[in-house]
């Protein structure tokens, strides 16, 4: 992974089309995946199908379940008239099922319904960008980080008052996705899984308006200059890919803090997920050191985001 450091004019530059860590659409519109694997082949062929735990049940069956995010893009979107899947989670959730030796089914859940945790085996993984926390840790087991993204403040196009982060956002409006780690970050509850980069709690007294997703919040966002609210909190590259869509708003300051996106299980499933777990944090460690990661963050990011690096 490559070193890059961020300002605005260079992010600005650098994200062309993007959507990241934290929020969902529909709790029960399902898609098949574009998993090119099959069943007997990769690590499957040496797993003992015999077996009652997940690994052992996806390998019987042939598919990998995963949760993501329907209106990401970049990240994860489902395109309707296409009926396919697209994205940067969805290529890293094809490459774990084609190493598998599997095939994917993508299915789109509400955000809160993922983070809700005790999915009662509906799905095996959420490859959705999620952030590992501390609080998460208590309902998910977390493979290691396989990007990172920045978590950025937006204001209106014509806002000319919010310059500063660290000062003019105090007391303000703005709008977040709900169940999101900018929620968090602005109730001042944000604590990071171990390894992420360290950040500062800058914002006193926001008043925090809560959508379905990011998205929801940028459009709120968009209807003008404190219509709705004062500024919306996303990842850098959600806000960017808005503003490449034509949306009216703009990045103000550096990004506030940096997250650890990880593939999460459910610790409370009925299914032991201990092999599965293994398996697929293995997968992620192979796909960091041969490249793939770094080369699919290019394809769908324009830069490499893939280790902490990204944040010095």
């Amino acid at each position: 992974m490559l070193k890059f450091r961020f300002h605005l004019v260079a992010l600005v530059a650098v994200f062309a089309l993007v959507a990241a860590a934290c929020s969902n659409g529909s709790p029960t519109s399902a898609a098949s995946g574009t998993g090119t694997g099959s069943t007997g082949t990769g690590l499957c062929a040496s797993v003992d199908t015999a077996g009652t735990d997940a690994l052992a049940n996806i390998c019987k069956t042939g598919t990998i379940r995963i949760a993501t995010d329907p209106k990401y893009k970049p990240a994860s979107w489902y395109n309707v008239q296409t009926g396919q899947w697209n994205g940067f989670d969805v290529d890293v959730a094809n490459e774990i099922a084609k190493r598998l030796g599997v095939s994917t089914d993508i299915q789109a859940h509400n955000w809160d319904v993922i983070t809700a945790g005790s999915w009662n085996d509906r799905w095996d993984l959420s490859v959705g960008s999620m952030t590992d926390t501390v609080a998460r840790e208590k309902l998910f087991d977390f493979t290691p980080a396989y990007y990172y993204t920045p978590a950025g403040v937006a204001v209106a196009q014509s806002n000319t008052s919010i310059t500063d982060v660290s000062t003019d956002l105090d007391g303000k409006k703005i709008c977040v996705g709900v169940s999101t780690t900018y929620q968090d970050y602005l109730k001042k509850d944000l604590v990071l899984g171990a390894g992420a980069p360290k950040f500062s709690f800058v914002v006193d007294n926001p008043q925090i308006l809560t959508f379905t997703t990011d998205t929801d919040a940028l459009d709120k966002l968009a209807l003008g200059d404190g219509v709705a609210c004062d500024a919306a909190i996303s990842a850098v590259p959600i806000i960017q890919a808005y503003i490449n869509d034509g949306g009216p708003i703009k990045l103000v300051g550096d990004p506030i803090y940096f997250e650890p996106l990880s593939i999460a299980l459910d610790k409370n499933s009925p299914v032991d997920q201990a092999a599965l777990l293994a398996a697929v944090s293995s997968i992620v460690k192979d796909m960091h050191d041969d490249g793939t990661l770094s080369a699919l963050s290019q394809k769908w990011w324009k830069t490499d985001l893939t280790t902490s690096n990204a944040s010095s």
